[in-house]
């Protein structure tokens, strides 16, 4: 007898159906074709022990299993269940007549319990798409695909929930999950709060124009100044992500597997990778693709702490996903692209050491060793980077001061008046929603100055030796700081504040 069962394979961020043909015939043997990688082979022994543990057994004549379509190369264990459900029906052992109007998905333990499995809510869209009655997969699972409404989303524990369900004999409810509801439930009190930061009151205002404009920032100082701190705070003042930035943030986490037993992601990511990283964790890649940090990130904070640190060819890497917002990842076969529009904070030391330029601390490396420890960081990388400031330690009397600074919910009320303001400016142009991903042709259009801020700007670049790649960022920055007064024209007073943001980008910083 054939059936046909259906279960689904993820590339990238997108999931394909995959049909599942079970033949059984005279004679003896268990054929399974259509490119299955060793976790696949190897399912055999599990369904086995499984259905052999819940009264059920593999039949003893030639099982022959094709996985269509037979050249795109399937992977993992997520197909335990698809193949057991299918082997029953066309063995005859359970009612065959409905198994094919879902699709069936789940790993298989020894006892027919079920493990999670990655990609349930684009497998989940993909089943919708394509007019499936409902999805069976893990328990764990459950929320992230109940997000796709029009679905009947069925979270089992064990292989017998989903044969008495098909038998008729058991009650499965489906999952309902209101997505807008709890997509709502927002956190106004973050875990980490610009309010319990003492002092910096200009590195905060630097952090409130990089969430404001989406701009990339570089923090520059010793140890113990303060630049971890800052940084982790920064999403507690990014504006809410929408709807559609929430769904194609939980996608992406839902692909790598990392989502647990969460529904839809309603807070930004904030990613801090260790410096050892290498590259394919870094941007993706594998010989089965998976998303990298980068992509995990996406609508969010990735933060490279001890920038210096990172081997030179994994931040070299970072350089083109910085510019295009997305990733793509090239095989033989196949080439697959991924999200990746992050906001990136960088901090470093100013030197091996860790000290510069300050009086009181200990020199430990020579101009010659800090310039090499400097040059680890490519100018086009840097060129990437909108706002270079330098964090300084903070005195006593500033941490010993019990006053209640001011806290992200009042920051983050700012940042977001001015993105309304970008958006509303951009609404006509697709793939542009902040001053930071503007292009060249939009910072002559928005970005036009009066004739005093182009002699001031002319000026600064004259006496500080500032280089051709900070005009573009000074004007977008200096757009930034126009949008959150609400001024309407950049004036000479945002432009003179912008300058301050590019240390990096003075001839001689270190001379």
């Amino acid at each position: 007898m054939l059936i046909k069962v259906f279960g689904s394979a993820v590339f990238g961020v997108e999931a394909t159906t995959i049909t599942v043909e079970v033949n059984i015939d005279k004679g003896v043997g268990y054929h399974l074709v259509g490119l299955p990688d060793n976790a696949i082979k190897e399912s055999s022994y599990r369904i086995a022990a499984a259905l052999k543990n819940n009264g059920y057994s593999l039949p003893g004549k030639k099982i022959t299993i094709n996985m269509a379509p037979a050249d795109l190369r399937k992977e993992g264990s997520a197909y335990d269940l698809t193949l057991a459900i299918g082997i029953l029906a066309a063995s005859g052992q359970i009612n065959s007549e409905e198994v094919d109007k879902y699709i069936i998905m789940g790993e298989l333990s020894l006892d027919g319990g079920l493990q999670p499995i990655k990609g349930a809510l684009p497998i989940a869209i993909k089943a919708r798409e394509e007019g499936f009655k409902g999805f069976f997969l893990p328990k764990q699972n459950v929320k992230e695909a109940a997000i796709v409404d029009g679905l009947e989303v069925y979270g089992v524990e064990n292989v017998m929930e989903v044969i008495d369900f098909l038998e008729g004999r058991g009650t499965l409810e489906p999952t309902v999950f209101n997505t807008r509801e709890e997509f709502y439930k927002t956190l106004d009190f973050p875990e980490f709060d610009f309010s319990d930061v003492k002092g910096q009151e200009s590195i905060k205002r630097c952090m409130e124009i990089a969430a404001a404009g989406g701009h990339n920032i570089i923090l520059i100082g010793p140890p113990g100044a303060g630049k971890t701190m800052l940084a982790k705070r920064l999403p507690s003042i990014l504006p809410p992500m929408t709807l559609r930035e929430a769904l194609e943030t939980t996608k992406i986490h839902s692909v790598a597997g990392k989502l647990k037993e969460a529904g839809l992601m309603n807070q930004r990511p904030f990613r801090s990778p260790h410096h050892t990283i290498s590259n394919v964790a870094l941007v993706g890649g594998g010989s089965y693709p998976q998303p990298g940090e980068i992509s995990m990130a996406h609508n969010g904070v990735l933060f490279l702490d001890e920038l210096p640190e990172f081997k030179r060819e994994v931040l070299e890497v970072m350089r083109q996903p910085l510019e295009d917002r997305e990733v793509t990842i090239s095989r033989a076969k196949f080439t697959i692209t991924y999200p990746s529009s992050f906001m990136l904070v960088a901090s470093m030391n100013p030197s091996p050491g860790g000290y510069f330029n300050d009086p009181d601390a200990p020199v430990s490396s020579s101009p010659h060793e800090m310039q090499r420890y400097m040059s680890k960081i490519s100018g086009p990388l840097l060129d990437r980077i909108d706002i270079h400031i330098e964090v300084t330690p903070v005195p006593f009397d500033k941490l010993s001061d019990n006053r209640k600074a001011e806290s992200s919910v009042e920051i983050r009320e700012r940042v977001i008046k001015a993105r309304e303001v970008q958006t509303q400016r951009f609404e006509h142009l697709p793939g542009v929603h902040y001053n930071a991903q503007m292009g060249t042709r939009q910072i002559r259009e928005y970005c036009s100055l009066d004739e005093s801020s182009l002699q001031l700007l002319k000026t600064a670049m004259e006496r500080l030796n500032l280089s051709a790649r900070a005009y573009d960022r000074i004007l977008k920055v200096s757009r930034t700081i126009a949008d959150l007064e609400g001024a309407e024209n950049i004036g000479p007073q945002h432009i003179s504040e912008a300058i301050q943001y590019r240390s990096l980008d003075r001839e001689g910083w270190l001379g």
